[in-house]
C-alpha cells in the first residue's frame, strides 16, 4: 500500500476510531522526525515518486512501534535521547483520559535508560515498583539486582535474582547472573579471610578475580 493511500486510510480511521489517536503518537511528536510531506497535487505527486516501502512520518506509531524505536535508541547508546522520549510519551498518555493502563515495556525502558545514565536510584525504585505491580514477571528482579550489584549490595542482589529464578526457573540470564553474584560473595569472604591473616585464600580471590573479568 502506497504512502499516500495508508495517510488517507488513517484519517478515514481517525474519523470512525476518537480513541485510537489514544493509543498512537505521530512520530515527529516524541522523535523530532521530519514533518508530514506537503500536501495537494504536489505532495502526491513526491509520494507516487516514492513507491518503495518505507517509514512514513505523517502517520501515527502505534504503542508497539514507538517500543520497537526507544528500544534500538537504548541498544545504540542514546540512553538520555530515549528517556526523553519516554517522558514526552508518558506525558502524552498521562492528559488521555481514554489512555489504557501502564505500559510494562514503557517502564521497563525508563528503567533501562535511568540505570544507564547513572540515575541508579531511580531505576531501584523503578524496578521495586514493578515487582509489586507486576509480580508475574521476572524481569524486574533480574534488573533489580544489577543495580544492587553497581551500589555493591550483594546480599540484595542475590535475593532478588532468587526471586527472578522462582517466578521463572528458566529464565537464563538470572541464572548467569546468580553465578556471578555468588562468585562476588565468595570473593568478599575469601579477601576478609587475607586481611584476617590467611594469606593462602589469596590465591582463590586471583582465579575468581579472572573468572569475574569482562571477556
Amino acid at each position: 500500500m502506497s504512502a499516500f493511500f495508508r495517510y488517507f486510510a488513517s484519517l478515514c480511521l481517525a474519523l470512525v476510531l476518537p480513541y485510537a489517536q489514544a493509543q498512537s503518537v505521530p512520530s515527529q511528536v516524541l522523535f523530532d522526525d521530519p514533518p508530514p510531506a506537503e500536501g495537494g497535487w504536489k505532495g502526491l505527486a513526491h509520494l507516487l515518486e516514492a513507491m518503495e516501502p518505507g517509514t512514513d512520518t505523517a502517520l501515527p506509531l502505534s504503542p508497539s512501534q514507538i517500543s520497537e524505536r526507544i528500544s534500538d535508541m537504548l541498544n545504540d547508546g542514546q540512553s538520555a535521547e530515549a528517556l526523553k522520549v519516554i517522558e514526552k510519551y508518558e506525558n502524552i498518555r498521562g492528559a488521555s483520559p481514554e489512555a489504557l493502563g501502564t505500559d510494562v515495556q514503557l517502564m521497563f525502558q525508563k528503567g533501562r535508560a535511568l540505570s544507564a545514565i547513572g540515575r541508579n536510584d531511580e531505576a531501584i525504585a523503578l524496578y521495586r515498583d514493578m515487582t509489586v505491580r507486576f509480580p508475574e514477571l521476572p524481569e524486574p528482579w533480574n534488573n533489580l539486582a544489577a543495580e544492587y550489584v553497581k551500589k555493591n549490595q550483594l546480599d540484595l542482589a542475590r535475593d532478588a535474582l532468587l526471586m527472578s529464578l522462582s517466578i521463572s526457573p528458566s529464565y537464563a540470564a538470572a541464572r548467569i547472573n546468580l553465578g556471578r553474584v555468588y562468585l562476588m560473595l565468595a570473593r568478599e569472604s575469601f579477601s576478609l579471610a587475607v586481611d584476617q591473616g590467611q594469606p593462602q585464600a589469596r590465591d582463590t580471590v586471583t582465579r575468581i578475580d579472572a573468572i569475574l573479568q569482562p571477556r
